[in-house]
């Protein structure tokens, strides 16, 4: 934990950036009745019923302290696409002389993934432009990511879509219009707090 929050109080340099990553699933919806529209004095409404239409997985990495963010949308949510977001993360940094990436750890989030989708070469060389830093289990409150996917998910997706394409152009919109706006977050937990507010974490020495 600490180490995260120490991530968090670097200064802005655009070349070492520090970017948060996280992921989330997306249930496709489809209604099985007409919607009845909305109207003057009467709110739209939908049946009850529904139909599942499949799952795709949502990415999204923010860099909080520039203000921007990428977001892709997948059909699966496996090693090789967490590394070819990770591709994409690399390429929108490509002037970065090294990335900092806060993301959970899940067994999806490993090097070895890199190289499991790409040439040995080209999976070191990825490697080697990231420095990864794992929220701690349990602790992915700790991750900035997650504070942008539930803005996403309010604004953008918090109603039924039935096909991956749709989510696909909503998602960049959004993140069109967010990066435009240079939204930034700010975040206030120090180390400071948390060894007060959580200090039943922390081990009691006796003497």
């Amino acid at each position: 934990m600490e180490r995260v929050l120490g991530v968090y109080k670097r200064p802005y340099d655009a070349r070492y950036p520090v970017v948060c990553m996280d992921e989330t699933p997306k249930q496709l919806i489809a209604e099985t009745r007409t919607p009845i529209q909305a109207r003057p004095g009467r709110v739209a409404r939908y049946d009850y019923e529904y139909r599942r239409s499949g799952v795709c997985s949502i990415f999204l990495a923010s860099e909080p302290l520039a203000g921007k963010r990428i977001v892709a949308v997948s059909e699966r949510r496996t090693k090789r696409d967490w590394a070819l977001f990770i591709e994409q993360i690399a390429e929108r940094y490509k002037s970065a002389k090294r990335i900092t990436l806060v993301m959970d750890n899940l067994n999806t989030h490993t090097p070895g993934a890199l190289y499991e989708a790409f040439p040995p070469e080209k999976a070191k060389a990825l490697w080697n432009r990231f420095s990864f830093v794992y929220t701690p289990k349990h602790g992915s409150w700790l991750n900035m990511a997650e504070i942008e996917l539930n803005v996403l998910t309010a604004q953008c997706l918090n109603r039924r879509i039935d096909d991956i394409e749709v989510v696909r152009r909503e998602v960049h919109a959004w993140q069109e219009h967010r990066n435009n706006k240079n939204t930034k977050v700010n975040w206030q937990f120090t180390t400071e707090n948390a060894r007060i507010k959580l200090k039943r974490l922390y081990p009691t020495l006796d003497g």
